[in-house]
């Protein structure tokens, strides 16, 4: 614990001209009086820290020295490609291997760049969770970025939606995917790939076995085809509808973008008004209501029935509302 504190101290005083005992303290997580000891015990073993006593000292190395322990580790390396997901990582376990890469990274750039980390970091961040959601990291996370990390499979009790038991599969954990907020896995299941969302695993056991990985399997490529195929089988309704010039600009943004194209492109002709009659696949009839009538007077429900009486009931609703324009 004290050998990595000290490699981190030395790493940190590498990539920065100088540090305050205090900034020290902050980013090793210790007390200032630690960090003189920890400085005194690396002067002790010839590491050139030297100390600057008063208001404006701190600590900083002399003649330019430079370590070679600026080697990445493996799991240093790939988390610094993640580097720009400071959620993630914390909530996979891969915040302290991504502080340690990118501080030995900064300690390999020559002084005119070492601002750079810096200088990204003020202008990008990724905020992945959804509005109006509360992002709810699940316990076994860590233990299953683990084995998705180490290729090792994992012993898996799942709850479908829905049920009250659960199901225990054995699973070789491909990759992770981080949508709007939620964690869902990629795994191969006996001969089939399928996806699981991680807050529904009840425990998760991590193995010793190791599984060989399909060097084919492209994980963007297969999140797109299942999330596509996900999204389609949601859409178990229909309902035709006339759409105004507004309206067609407008559906793409009111439903599932995907189907309001297709339903678009199968259109035919505008008629004498200028509107377009479509056949619109809808996940039900309470959803399309909900995205529907915000369309308002650009759109009229033509089939089924019971969704075109309650838009006139709505209509009738919001007429008594606003009858008295005074």
């Amino acid at each position: 614990m004290r050998a990595a504190r000290l490699i981190r101290m030395v790493l940190l005083l590498q990539s920065r001209p100088g540090m305050t005992a205090a900034e020290l303290a902050s980013e090793l997580e210790v007390s200032e009086r630690t960090v003189a000891r920890d400085a005194q015990a690396l002067s002790e073993a010839g590491v050139p820290v030297y100390a600057e006593r008063g208001r404006a000292g701190g600590y900083r190395l002399v003649g330019g020295y430079r370590t070679g322990l600026t080697g990445l580790a493996r799991e240093e390396a790939e988390a610094l490609f993640l580097s720009g997901l400071p959620s993630a990582l914390r909530e996979m376990g891969l915040a302290d291997a991504a502080s340690a890469a990118r501080l030995k990274v900064s300690a390999a750039l020559t002084p005119a760049l070492r601002d750079a980390p810096a200088g990204a970091g003020r202008r990008f961040h990724l905020d992945a969770p959804a509005w109006y959601q509360e992002p709810v990291t699940p316990e076994v996370l860590p233990a299953v970025a683990e084995a998705v990390w180490g290729d090792r499979t994992v012993l898996a009790r799942y709850r479908r939606a829905g049920r009250d038991t659960d199901v225990e599969r054995e699973l070789a954990p491909y990759g992770l995917v981080l949508k709007a907020g939620v964690w869902y896995l990629c795994a191969r299941a006996g001969d089939d790939f399928r996806v699981y969302r991680i807050d529904r695993f009840t425990a998760v056991t991590v193995c010793d076995a190791l599984f060989v990985r399909d060097e084919g399997f492209d994980l963007s490529a297969f999140w797109e085809e299942r999330s596509a195929a996900f999204a389609r089988s949601l859409l178990r309704t229909q309902v035709r509808v006339r759409l105004s010039e507004t309206a067609v600009r407008m559906l793409p943004h009111t439903v599932d973008r995907a189907a309001a194209r297709e339903a678009l492109d199968a259109a035919g002709p505008p008629d004498a008004e200028g509107w377009v009659t479509v056949t619109l696949p809808v996940e039900s009839l309470d959803v399309a209501h909900g995205q529907l009538l915000g369309l308002g007077p650009e759109l009229e429900v033509l089939e089924p029935a019971a969704l075109r009486t309650r838009f006139a009931d709505a209509a009738a609703r919001l007429h008594a509302l606003y009858r008295d324009t005074s």
